[in-house]
Parts: C-alpha cells; sequence; structure tokens
C-alpha cells in the first residue's frame, strides 16, 4: 500500500503535507496541525501494519515517553493518538541530521563545534537516565542540527536499563554489549555519544555503514582506530572519544566525564564549566538519600 497523498486527513485535525519516509512498520509525514496552526512531524503506523499489535504498543509508548519529558535538546512530543491508527505527533525541527551534515555535505565538525555537540547530546542522556531511561540508539541520523543546537530524535528503543535480548539497537552503531546481549546500562549510552563524535570528526563510523550489509558488526573484543589518527583534537577530546569506544562498558569515561571535557572543547570558561559539578551534586544527593531511606 502507497503511503497517504498530499491532502489526505491522517487523524482528526491532520492534514498529509507529504510523506517523509517509510520503515518496515511505520510511515513518517510532514504534516498540518490544524488546532496548533502549524506544521508537525506526524509518525504512524503503516495500514498495511494495522495488525501488528507489537509495534503499535511501541510507537505508542514512544510517544507517551516524549510527552513526559522537556527538554531542549530532545525532540518535543505533541501527542499520542490511537484512531484511526497508532500514531506520534511531535514538533517539526527545520535542521538536518548530523548524519547529512558530514556524510552528504562532506562537512568535518572542527573541536570546538564537537564539544559543543558533546555537551548537548550528554546534557539530553543524562536527562533521559535521571527518568529512568536508556535512549540506546544513538547515530548521527538520529541527532538533528538546528540553529546551533542538537536535538536527539527517535525514543523507540528507549527502556530502562536491565536484562535485554541481543541485537536492541542499529547495525554498526549498537553497544557490544548490546551487541551479546545481557545486562546493559548508562554505558551503552556513552558509546552511542562517542560513535556520534567519532564519525562527526572523521566522517566515518566507528564499525562502518549502517546501510551496507557487509560493514563489520561492532567487534565484542576491540576499539575502532583511535580518532586521534584522523584530527588533531584536544589531547582529552580525543581521549574521551577514544574511551567512550572501549569494547568493556567498565572502562568507558561515565556520561559525565564526557560531558565535562566536551564542555572544555566546546572553550566554556572554567566558570560555565557546571556540566560535571551538577551532575556529581545530583548522584551524590541520591545517594544520600537512599542511604537515609535505607538507614530508616
Amino acid at each position: 500500500m502507497r503511503p497517504f497523498a498530499p491532502g489526505r486527513r491522517l487523524a482528526p485535525g491532520y492534514e498529509v503535507i507529504v510523506h517523509l519516509a517509510r520503515s518496515n512498520v511505520l510511515d513518517v509525514y510532514d504534516a498540518w496541525s490544524h488546532e496548533r496552526a502549524c506544521r508537525c512531524v506526524v509518525k504512524l503506523l503503516r495500514p498495511d501494519r494495522r495488525g501488528d499489535e507489537r509495534a503499535a504498543l511501541a510507537l505508542q509508548r514512544e510517544g507517551r515517553l516524549l510527552q513526559r519529558l522537556s527538554h531542549p535538546h530532545l525532540v518535543r512530543g505533541y501527542e499520542t493518538l490511537s484512531e484511526p491508527l497508532p500514531a506520534v505527533v511531535m514538533e517539526t525541527l527545520r535542521g538536518e541530521t548530523v548524519a547529512h551534515l558530514v556524510n552528504r555535505r562532506a562537512r568535518r565538525l572542527s573541536a570546538t563545534e564537537l564539544g559543543h555537540l558533546g555537551v548537548h547530546l550528554c546534557s539530553a542522556i543524562s536527562y533521559l537516565h535521571g527518568h529512568g531511561v536508556l535512549h540506546l540508539d544513538l547515530k548521527p541520523s538520529n541527532v538533528i542540527a538546528e540553529a546551533g543546537r542538537a536535538k536527539i530524535i527517535d525514543l523507540s528503543l528507549a527502556r530502562p536499563a536491565g536484562s535485554m535480548r541481543a541485537g536492541i539497537g542499529t547495525w554498526c552503531y549498537m553497544a557490544p554489549e548490546q551487541a551479546r546481549g545481557g545486562e546493559i546500562g548508562s554505558a551503552a549510552d556513552a558509546w552511542g555519544i562517542a560513535g556520534v563524535l567519532y564519525e562527526a570528526a572523521t566522517g566515518a563510523a566507528p564499525f562502518g555503514d549502517e546501510d551496507d550489509e557487509d560493514a563489520e558488526f561492532p567487534s565484542l573484543e576491540r576499539s575502532p582506530h583511535p580518532v586521534a589518527r584522523d584530527r588533531r583534537l584536544p589531547v582529552a577530546l580525543a581521549a574521551a572519544i577514544d574511551g567512550g569506544l572501549r569494547a568493556e562498558p567498565s572502562e568507558r569515561p561515565s556520561v559525565a566525564r564526557l560531558g565535562a571535557d566536551c564542555e572544555q572543547a566546546a572553550g566554556l570558561p572554567p566558570a560555565e564549566r557546571r556540566f560535571a559539578a551538577r551532575l556529581r551534586a545530583r548522584v551524590g544527593g541520591d545517594r544520600e538519600q537512599r542511604a537515609g531511606r535505607r538507614g530508616g
């Protein structure tokens, strides 16, 4: 079945402007919201997959999660629909993906730009972790660069940390522990952040191309070539990116450490380098609260 044509009503109050993309189970539309009098993005279950309850539930779970969250570096969710087809309505972002910026326009980010990108990603991911979920699908095509601000999109794989089956993620971008399955924690998203920064710095994915069926699957034992070989980056930033792609989760820097190194690379003055300090204070406070509850 072909995607809906321009002018077709997707749901009450939403009209197709143009079809944007199609996956195995979903269609994505640029649509007009009559209630808001603005364009929006509608992620819709494909009509020919109407009976796919698993896909419908996953889409509605993503929509409810987006509506619950509010962060300047996360796409904003407006509404979650169940009829006539399950759908998520989101804000329209007018920038381009980091994948398009790097791969199609052959644009390599400077050290300062990489630093700002890293700060934005770490901020959003720390916020997600604070709300009890991992993203698990960080890659250049899931980050929009809009007016100097990065925004993460697509929370379709987001879920709490814990034991997971093998292969949750995107080929060539998932962390080794996602590839093999088992216990997954925040280090998987640290890998994702480092992977986005690696590709933005070098123009190549750490482990091949997600569209290349013959690309090498992320090894469970080794890391990619050090980013410092390809770009003259500040030592701390290069070490943070390379460290984030270590095969062993316990050997990767925390998201807070990545954020602190990216702040320095972004050229923020010391007085504004509050990322790691904020997180340390928050984590310390959480630990004290948990200790207090145990003591009670």
